[in-house]
């Protein structure tokens, strides 16, 4: 690769996220060395975590792929789309597709775990759903029942996106699934979620669409 430019899409608590470009050539790179050093073993341990995912899912198609990464940097394929609060895809293909990502996700021993947010979903430029940003997703050998227990939130949080944008679209069964916490959901949103709102609204400063106004294209 020739020489790069690099453009900032983001800095936050754990580093910096930059728009590499060359000639032919686009990528991003997340660089952890910008990060207060009060939080740059966080950091490192959500870079590996992306990692290893998107190692799993290195030949698996429609998934950004995993270049390189060393103790600071994670480089990774660049994805071309807006995030869906900015799309608001509301035709039948892009959540065909977006199903497909999710199930072929899973079928990977993969969950998200942050598909809740919008800016996570993209819809490429011909009309696909990409899904970024693996910082917090889990990866496992074995399905386990933690495994499906995970992997049902995904769902639901797929579906919610689908309630919103093409809510007259979903099937009987969607609707159960949506009307259906598990008790880890309501244990989670009694016990935990408060927490985490505090730290990563209050102390972090994120937000549901943490990052929307920059990760258009990533």
């Amino acid at each position: 690769m020739t020489r790069a430019t690099r453009q900032l899409l983001k800095r936050d608590t754990f580093g910096a996220i930059y728009l590499c470009t060359s000639t032919n050539d686009q990528c991003i790179e997340r660089n952890i060395g910008e990060a207060p050093w009060w939080s740059r073993p966080l950091a490192r341990w959500l870079m590996r975590r992306e990692a290893r995912a998107l190692g799993r899912l290195h030949d698996v198609s429609g998934f950004t792929r995993l270049r390189s990464m060393n103790r600071n940097t994670l480089v990774r394929e660049f994805v071309d789309g807006e995030p869906m609060y900015v799309a608001k895809p509301q035709h039948r293909e892009y959540y065909v597709s977006a199903l497909a990502q999710l199930r072929a996700l899973h079928r990977r021993g993969i969950v998200h775990n942050d598909l809740a947010k919008e800016p996570n979903w993209l819809e490429t430029p011909d009309g696909s759903a990409a899904i970024v940003d693996f910082q917090l997703a889990s990866v496992f050998r074995v399905r386990t029942a933690r495994f499906r227990r995970m992997a049902h939130e995904d769902l639901r949080h797929f579906l919610k996106h689908k309630r919103t944008y093409r809510p007259a679209s979903l099937t009987h069964r969607e609707r159960r699934i949506l009307a259906t916490r598990s008790p880890a959901n309501r244990l989670w949103m009694a016990t935990v979620k408060p927490v985490y709102l505090f730290v990563t609204r209050r102390i972090f400063h994120w937000s549901d669409r943490e990052g929307a106004a920059d990760r258009g294209k990533q």
